[in-house]
């Protein structure tokens, strides 16, 4: 499936109906998972089968129900932390999607994880993962032209890329940041707040993936 399609199709899900994970799925996020920190030298880790995590009065105030699997972003305490963070686990949130899953990102309104953070380490965000009870609802964009330099002209790649940064999920669907294009080289850059930098690696790997251009 092309990536675009799979951007489109995945919306962020609180309620989950409690199916298992299939062993094959399981196997094919957590290659992944070995893969991406093996790049990025984060922690990440898949947790099947535990409902706890979840079962807080800060994920109830969440709307949050039914989640027994989640992703959990670890890495040494560093300025980038969250960044990475929010490539890979976009990355990962992305492949959850293909393999027919659900996700939310879920930045406070969880309880207390069972990753494992050892010590420098910081426990960046959690994913939810599972089968969701529906699909969710697509978020609301600010136009292009609010978070890009260049649209008009724009050359067919930078266009996609564009157009898969505006399907990524934000926190509080906040969408602070903003694309430079200068000749062939695309910057971009975190606004001021809450998550931004996270935001940043997330609207970064959209890009990268649809456009098959690097984001400095």
């Amino acid at each position: 499936m092309d990536i675009l399609e799979i951007m489109k199709a995945r919306h962020s899900v609180r309620q989950y109906s409690g199916k298992k994970i299939e062993s094959e799925k399981r196997e094919a996020l957590s290659a992944l998972v070995k893969e991406c920190n093996a790049q990025s030298g984060l922690n990440i880790q898949i947790i099947f089968d535990e409902p706890k995590c979840f079962d807080s009065m800060m994920a109830h105030y969440g709307k949050f129900s039914g989640v027994e699997n989640y992703i959990a972003l670890v890495g040494k305490k560093s300025a980038d932390l969250e960044e990475k963070a929010g490539y890979y686990g976009e990355k990962l949130v992305l492949k959850a999607q293909e393999l027919g899953l659900n996700t939310c990102w879920v930045a406070m309104t969880h309880g207390k994880s069972t990753a494992e953070v050892g010590k420098g380490e910081k426990l960046a965000c959690i994913i939810a993962l599972g089968y969701g009870t529906t699909q969710g609802i697509a978020h609301k964009n600010k136009p292009a032209t609010q978070l890009c330099n260049c649209t008009d002209a724009a050359p067919d790649w930078f266009s996609r890329g564009m157009e898969a940064v505006l399907l990524a999920p934000t926190a509080t669907n906040q969408q602070k940041f903003y694309f430079t294009l200068e000749g062939e080289k695309v910057t971009a850059k975190a606004g001021s707040g809450f998550y931004t930098k996270m935001d940043l690696g997330i609207v970064k790997y959209h890009f990268e993936a649809a456009s098959g251009h690097r984001v400095e």
